[in-house]
């Protein structure tokens, strides 16, 4: 088992005071700071955003924090590149997952923190104020923290894709041409298909509602997170050949081996 460090940091917190403001539309009201929890440690960090530029201010403020908390790990976010650690371990960091749901609105984005040891995803965040959710996977479990509430994950079985729900966020924005029509193999055999949702269809598959996400054109810090999530609860995600995808590009997630094998085989055929 991979040892995370001991704390994970000790204190992720930022007031209201350090920039951190709230405008995300009405109805909703957001906390100016929400608690993330995870299995066995506990990681505070701030989490209210603002409109334009919300995405900006969020990183520098975690930035800061973890340059003050945990200054020989390494960093690496979707805005400010990468700073370079002192040893094995790095942040990465993606504060508003799903633009476009967050400025129309609708609560599919999600704020993604994950930490990698040499490499390789070992703790995976989103965490979505607005519903109050904060999915957290680490040491091959996964949880969905709700206030003082721990609701253990786990994602469903499904026999085969004409029994499963495909999920995507837009593959006629994200995919070429030659993914759409691997994506459409796939689609023509599914149950139903779904489009929108982002970093939020890796939380429903881990709540066991969906059964298959399949996504293009991703990047280290869109997938990070996403990984020891899936995996937590039971699930398998890899690249569309079947190996790793920690570097993003095409991703499948899937809660059961037998639709994930239909799902690469129609993908590559």
């Amino acid at each position: 088992m991979v040892q995370l460090p001991t704390p994970v940091p000790s204190k992720i917190a930022v007031s209201p005071a350090d920039g951190m403001l709230l405008g995300f539309p009405q109805p909703f009201h957001l906390p100016a700071v929400a608690k993330l929890a995870e299995i066995g440690s506990q990681v505070d960090r701030a989490f209210a955003v603002r409109g334009g530029g919300c995405d900006l201010d969020a990183l520098s403020n975690i930035r800061a924090i973890l340059a003050r908390e945990r200054p020989d790990d390494g960093i690496l976010g979707e805005e400010y590149g990468e700073t370079q650690g002192k040893n094995n371990l790095r942040w990465v960091l993606d504060p508003v997952d799903g633009t476009r749901a967050f400025i129309t609105g609708r609560h599919e984005w999600g704020s993604l923190i994950a930490l990698e040891e040499n490499g390789i995803p070992v703790l995976g965040i989103i965490d979505q104020p607005v519903l109050g959710e904060r999915f957290v996977g680490v040491h091959g479990r996964s949880v969905l923290v709700q206030g003082d509430t721990r609701t253990p994950l786990k994602v469903r079985e499904c026999a085969g894709l004409k029994d499963a729900i495909l999920c995507a966020t837009d593959p006629s924005q994200y995919f070429s041409a030659g993914q759409q029509a691997a994506f459409a193999r796939v689609k023509s055999q599914t149950r139903m298909t779904r489009y929108g949702g982002d970093c939020y269809l890796f939380a429903a598959l881990a709540l066991g509602f969906i059964d298959i996400v399949i996504e293009a054109n991703f990047n280290r810090w869109d997938v990070a997170a996403l990984i020891p999530l899936v995996e937590g609860a039971g699930g398998i995600m890899t690249s569309w050949d079947g190996g790793h995808c920690r570097d993003g590009k095409t991703i499948v997630a899937c809660g059961d081996k037998r639709v994930h094998d239909a799902a690469i085989m129609l993908l590559n055929s």
